[in-house]
This record gives structure tokens, sequence and C-alpha cells, in this order.
């Protein structure tokens, strides 16, 4: 089995970004499936899956993920003939949460201790 440096792994990884980025605002209606910003793209090791997460502004996730699902195919194929590589690998879309949890927890701690100084103030 072929091995691949990590540096060639995170290099393809960034481009596959890079260009998902520009594809999927030029094939997906942002009207439809919202704004899609690409998070992350994690490689398996042989570089025949991408794992790419996303998160999602004016829509519902299950939604542009059902856009994403759909498109997966036919945006492999754009990358196939973007990317000079022999094996592109086949794109698996993830919705990432942590943005809105990171919202919800600043929120809460907010909240927190708005309560802490009312309560400091009686």
């Amino acid at each position: 089995m072929h091995k691949t440096s990590p540096h060639r792994n995170q290099r393809l990884a960034d481009q596959i970004q890079r260009d998902l980025a520009e594809l999927i605002p030029r094939e997906l209606s942002t009207s439809s499936v919202g704004l899609i910003t690409l998070q992350s793209i994690e490689l398996s090791p042989d570089l025949a899956h991408a794992k790419v997460f996303f998160t999602v502004l004016g829509a519902e996730p299950e939604i542009a993920l059902k856009a994403l699902q759909d498109k997966a195919g036919y945006l492999h194929s754009l990358l196939f003939k973007r990317l000079h590589i022999h094996t592109v690998p086949t794109l698996h879309f993830h919705y990432d949460s942590s943005v809105e949890h990171g919202i919800e927890m600043s929120r809460l701690i907010d909240q927190a201790l708005e309560s802490d100084q009312s309560g400091e103030n009686k």
C-alpha cells in the first residue's frame, strides 16, 4: 500500500476546499440551500474519501445537506477536471454544528454573567 505524506494530504484537502468553495455557489442556488460555508476537509489516509464539513446560513441544515449529497457525484466530476491527480476522493458532506454550539455557549455565559451582576446589585 502506498502511503502519502501528511503535508501532501493537507495541501490536497486545502485545494479541494478552495475548489468546492468556488463550485458550490455556482452549482447550488443560494435561495434554496442558503449560504454554505466550508469549515474543513478531512481526507482518509488512502485519499479515497473526503469528509466535507460545512455550515449554512439562511436555510435548514438538512436541506443544505440533502442538496449537497444530491450534487456530490457531479461536484466530484468537476473536481476531477480541476485536480490533476489519479484518484479524486469521494465526497461525504457533514453539517458542522460547532459554530452554533459556540454561539449558544457564548449566549449562556453572557446570560450567567448578567444574572450574576444583577444579583450583586441587590
